[in-house]
């Protein structure tokens, strides 16, 4: 058993090579002795639409009801629709079965307790139960729901959408949610099309990944071929999402958080709302303008939830396109669900088009991905970081270090789910953007040789 596929916020990695049959049968019976630790005896499961996850799915379900948990098996659903399924149905957690963003040869698993994702220590556990080989005994049985018209109802029922019909393309980039946001669409009276609907595992017009250009290039080319208001791409679980907008500018999770701030700020003053270090220092500032109370967390789905919750804030977002509303909804993120509120809040305006000009305009990057083994990305952070504190103003290192000079800043962090390290830059002009990237980009290199040859 390979331990680097227990990773932060979920369990991920090759399948054939980390993930086999046996591997998942030996995780399904330690998340039994993990759920009935719990006094947890009903989940429910829900996979994504690659090719590994039926047969995933199914050990699951064997492994679980032969522990003694009952598995509500939900089919292939996205991602929020599990999270749903722990609202309304009567279940103490669930699993999802998904390689997100990841290429097609990966998969994964995301696990909940309570209605709450587990992350870092929490998975940690699963890992010892799994090495010491712990199982439970126990006869449990399997059952099937249909959740997903009661997910898209909901959506529906707390949507107030104003008298414009936008026209919007839909993307999901051959992931799961294309069927459910085509229907809230729909619902929400907009003119709506899509491309790459249909579910397939292999991901064959592009990767689903809605914050790289390559991810958002068909499109883009959509948009401006049809002269849309705008357009929405999902990861293949649809739990995040990126936006087109009609000029064919990539609108990414933090510039889409704050127009969603903006909104809920209108009405409801004093809100705090949060964002993760990859966010624009220009969310920040939005939220802050808006009345709001902007706070800086950490990285990831399952921090940023838990952050939500202890804040009592209104919504939180990330640049990745995570988005989550405790405002009219449950607090997990939900690239669906948030789309609705995108578009509510766009067809109460004359000009869609302007509130996405109103936004300031600095020249930054998208997330930028530096390959690192996993045995030393840690190591080479910490490095970089020793090595920020003294060239930058200001360092922030809640998450990997976020490092200021003036209105120029640059992040770099470990990724937690992909050995890569992450980077951002921000800066007034392309001049300062390109000097700070530039000397990021070469002192991390000399670092990562420097690892690489001690060995």
């Amino acid at each position: 058993m390979n331990p680097e596929v227990f990773r932060e916020y979920d369990i991920r990695g090759v399948v054939g090579t980390d993930l086999d049959d046996d591997f998942v049968d030996g995780l399904a019976r330690a998340l039994a002795v993990y759920f009935l630790e719990r006094d947890v005896s009903r989940v429910s499961l829900g996979m994504d639409a690659r090719l590994s996850s039926p047969a995933f799915r199914d050990i699951l379900k064997r492994g679980l009801t032969e522990s003694g948990v009952h598995v509500i098996d939900l089919g292939m659903v996205p991602t929020p629709v599990m999270y749903f399924s722990l609202f309304r149905l009567h279940v103490g957690g669930g699993i999802m079965v998904t390689g997100s963003h990841n290429p097609p040869d990966n998969n994964g698993f995301k696990i909940a307790l309570g209605r709450m994702t587990i992350y870092g220590e929490e998975i940690q556990k699963i890992r010892v139960i799994m090495e010491e080989g712990r199982t439970a005994t126990g006869k449990a049985r399997g059952s099937t729901c249909d959740i997903m018209p009661e997910y898209v109802d909901d959506i529906i029922s707390r949507i107030r959408p104003g008298h414009r019909r936008l026209n919007v393309v839909v993307d999901p980039g051959n992931g799961v949610g294309g069927a459910p946001a085509m229907a809230v669409c729909n619902a929400l009276g907009m003119e709506v099309s899509g491309i790459c609907l249909e579910p397939d595992g292999l991901f064959p017009n592009h990767h689903p990944d809605p914050t790289t250009t390559e991810g958002l290039a068909m499109l883009r080319a959509e948009v401006l071929k049809q002269g849309a208001d705008l357009g929405i791409g999902y990861d293949g679980d649809a739990d995040r999402l990126g936006v087109i907008d009609a000029r064919g500018n990539t609108v990414y999770g933090d510039m889409i958080t704050a127009i969603l701030a903006r909104e809920i700020l209108r009405n409801r003053p004093g809100e705090k709302i949060i964002g993760e270090v990859k966010c624009s220092k220009t969310f920040f500032d939005e939220v802050t303008r808006a009345g709001g109370i902007p706070i800086m967390g950490k990285v990831g789905h399952s921090p940023m939830k838990a952050r939500l919750m202890q804040e009592s804030a209104a919504l939180a977002g990330e640049m990745s396109g995570h988005i989550f509303f405790l405002d009219r909804w449950y607090g997990f993120d939900d690239a669906i669900y948030a789309s609705a509120r995108l578009l509510e809040v766009l067809s109460r305006e004359a000009e869609p088009q302007a509130v996405f000009d109103a936004l300031p305009r600095v020249e930054n990057t998208p997330e930028i991905r530096i390959a690192c083994p996993d045995r030393i990305k840690f190591q080479a952070v910490d490095r970089f970081k020793a090595y920020a504190r003294t060239r930058y103003e200001d360092c922030v290192d809640i998450d990997g270090v976020r490092f200021t000079s003036g209105d120029t800043w640059g992040l770099v962090r470990p990724s937690n789910t992909q050995p890569v390290i992450v980077l951002r830059f921000e800066a007034r002009d392309r001049e300062a953007l390109a000097g700070i990237e530039a000397d990021t980009r070469n002192r991390l290199s000399e670092i990562i040789r420097e690892l690489e040859s001690a060995g």
